[in-house]
């Protein structure tokens, strides 16, 4: 039964537990497993004025809903990535009972060990990937390593000892999410409620269909089969499930199966740079571009807010809806600043100095690449730095160089343009800054 005592606001998206049927004119039908937006509440706690995805409000009954929660992620601090059976060892020297850590396996790609003290030794237990699975005794089989972890912990179960202490990682921490958090918190979507249509791109985990869900469009990212791109492919979901903004592109839910699948509003006018250069400038007007740049700096201003950094603002990752609405996408990378993990491949063009030195993204860094990104936008999806060598870009930004105003930009854009890109991350203004920048300016065009 729902919570009567808590009052849902406009905009709780909810999922519908059971099927219902109205009774009245006034009441929303709505099956099993659909997406309900709280429009009101009313003076009775157990019906809401509600809608559904395809816009038609009436009343619905608060037990025969569920209000969605976000979905948390679980660290890690055990986990010491690719080290050794040697390094291992010498990092458990100390030999306490109990003492633990899991590393990736040498010799079996796509595998990991679990490292246990016990009786004066280390005990190196494999960890087999089989089905989109973990196990260690063919037995017992875990969706993450975080839950495996966790079992061990509890009990023995057969190892030489249970899990006591773990052995944290100096420095960056990984993190773990369990496909069962989404089924708990509402996220899951029966996959017979989908309807594959064709490939419309190719994302960081594999390809990205169109399909239909609920009598809508949506775009649909699909998982390649391996055990590290699940946990980047569930992390990214899991943070979507935090978020919602009008600049940001909505994740609508997560299919838990093999493959796993990631449901997403359907953007129909594809990714920014392919928008402006297939468009040009006899299409896309100034008007036009001052609202994309406000759109994706409003979008990024609610990021800012929640102290996410994105880590890879580019054009390629802001879809164009069908009304001309420019939307953040592609939070694959994104982290709360002060959790600063390790990524895969850096794109140097985009990237603030100090993040490609030293790891050290942060929402100012994504101010850096918000620049390059109005770069992008007013030269109508030319490639940055046009004539510097990709291995001499950062090199050249930090001895002062930066690229001049595209043709046509207005003053107040180029300004916005230098200032983001200050070496120092303090002296860059905040998107909320820009935010106003942007409004106080549009009159003048």
């Amino acid at each position: 039964m729902a919570n009567t005592q808590e009052i849902w606001l406009p905009g709780t998206e909810c999922v519908a537990k059971y099927e219902f049927r109205n009774s009245t004119a006034d009441d929303l039908a709505f099956g099993k497993g659909e997406i309900i937006t709280i429009v009101a509440s009313t003076k009775d706690p157990n019906w809401y004025k509600a809608k559904n995805s395809n816009g038609r409000v009436g009343m619905i009954p608060a037990n025969f809903v569920k209000k969605r929660e976000s979905v948390k992620l679980h660290m890690m601090p055990w986990f010491h990535g690719k080290i050794s059976r040697e390094g291992a060892e010498e990092l458990l020297k100390e030999l306490t009972e109990g003492l633990f850590l899991v590393r990736e396996s040498v010799n079996f790609k796509g595998d990991y060990a679990l490292c246990v003290c016990a009786g004066g030794k280390v005990e190196h237990y494999r960890i087999i990937y089989t089905d989109n699975k973990l196990t260690i005794d063919e037995d017992e089989h875990f969706d993450n390593l975080y839950q495996l972890v966790e079992h061990y912990e509890r009990d023995a179960d057969g190892l030489c000892s249970r899990l006591i202490k773990p052995l944290p990682k100096e420095g960056k921490q990984d993190f773990s999410v369990d496909k069962e958090s989404f089924v708990k918190s509402g996220w899951s979507i029966d996959k017979r409620n989908i309807n594959m249509g064709s490939t419309i791109g190719h994302g960081n985990f594999g390809d990205v269909l169109e399909g239909h869900y609920q009598g809508r469009k949506v775009a649909i990212k699909q998982l390649k089969d391996n055990t590290s791109a699940a946990q980047t492919f569930l992390k990214e979901a899991s943070i979507m499930t935090t978020l919602r903004h009008k600049n940001l592109v909505s994740f609508l839910g997560l299919v838990i199966g093999d493959p796993l699948y990631i449901v997403l509003e359907y953007m129909s006018k594809g990714n920014l740079v392919d928008y402006l250069r297939s468009r040009g400038r006899s299409v896309i007007t100034k008007p036009i571009q001052l609202n994309f740049a406000s759109d994706i700096a409003s979008g990024m201003a609610y990021l800012e807010e929640k102290n996410l950094a994105h880590r890879d603002l580019a054009a390629r990752n802001i879809l164009i809806s069908e009304e001309d609405v420019a939307k953040v996408s592609d939070f694959g990378l994104a982290r709360d600043v002060n959790l600063n993990t390790e990524v895969g491949k850096i794109p140097i063009k985009w990237t603030a100095p100090e993040a490609l030195r030293k790891n050290n993204f942060s929402v100012k860094s994504d101010v850096w690449s918000y620049g390059i990104l109005l770069w992008e936008l007013y030269s109508y999806g030319r490639v940055p730095y046009p004539r510097v060598p990709l291995a001499e870009v950062l090199t050249h930004v930090e001895k002062g160089y930066r690229m001049e105003a595209p043709e046509g930009c207005p003053e107040f854009i180029y300004r916005i343009m230098r200032e983001t890109w200050e070496l120092n991350p303090q002296k860059r203004p905040s998107f909320k800054t820009i935010l106003k920048i942007i409004a106080s300016c549009k009159g003048s065009l």
